[in-house]
């Protein structure tokens, strides 16, 4: 699997995510934002989680409107699988390619801590890994992750087994205790919670390692 991990101004954790793709057996390309092609043979896109562009507007919303996005909007328009955490999750929805909005924290404070989440589906290649109803341990680390959407949209993500995380206990106000969503065609997953660093003891937890490895077991060769 070729994973490219795109770098913005003010990514913090675009070499975390690097690092989880190489423990899981990938080979990682690094691309900037002003890049405008993804490299060759590119098979998921990683947008890592920081404050692009300082968050300035809205969180994402600058980064969204980089040269490199139209080609990771063209990729995921022709089935690729797009990785967005934390910031990348609101840089996916300013881009269009997840619905809803995340606003701030239902505290106003920055949470950073880890938390419990459920595994609402394994039907994607980002939690083919996990069991349904699983519940794992995961950091997160925003100020902005309060995943809201309209009744309809929720009612759609609902009943189509697009909402792949749930929050134990809600940490941010999210609707429902939304923790992370699934595209249509469910290639896109964007999520507050940060994988990256929950890869092994040392890091207290080892179930984000699960999510790396599920997509590693995708990717592999019938």
């Amino acid at each position: 699997m070729k994973a490219a991990i795109i770098t913005f101004p003010g990514s913090n954790c675009d070499r975390d995510l690097a690092v989880a793709f190489e423990a899981a057996g990938a080979q990682v390309m690094r691309v900037w934002h002003k890049d405008t092609a993804l490299p060759e043979g590119t098979d998921i896109v990683g947008i890592p989680g920081g404050f692009s562009f300082g968050d300035y507007l809205r969180c994402g919303a600058i980064a969204a409107r980089s040269p490199i996005a139209r080609a990771i909007t063209d990729f995921a328009g022709q089935g690729g699988h797009v990785l967005g955490i934390c910031n990348g999750f609101q840089v996916l929805i300013e881009m269009g390619l997840l619905p809803g909005a995340l606003l701030r924290n239902a505290s106003l404070k920055y949470v950073c801590r880890t938390v419990g989440l459920r595994v609402e589906t394994t039907d994607s290649a980002f939690t083919a890994a996990y069991a349904q109803g699983n519940e794992i341990r995961v950091p997160i680390a925003h100020h902005d992750g309060n995943y809201m959407a309209n009744p309809e949209t929720l009612a759609q993500l609902n009943g189509e087994g697009r909402v792949a995380f749930r929050y134990l206990d809600n940490p941010n106000g999210s609707s429902e205790g939304i923790a992370g969503i699934l595209s249509q065609n469910r290639r896109v997953l964007g999520m507050m919670p940060h994988p990256e660093r929950a890869l092994s003891g040392l890091h207290g937890s080892a179930d984000g390692k699960r999510l790396f490895d599920g997509l590693m077991g995708a990717f592999a060769p019938a």
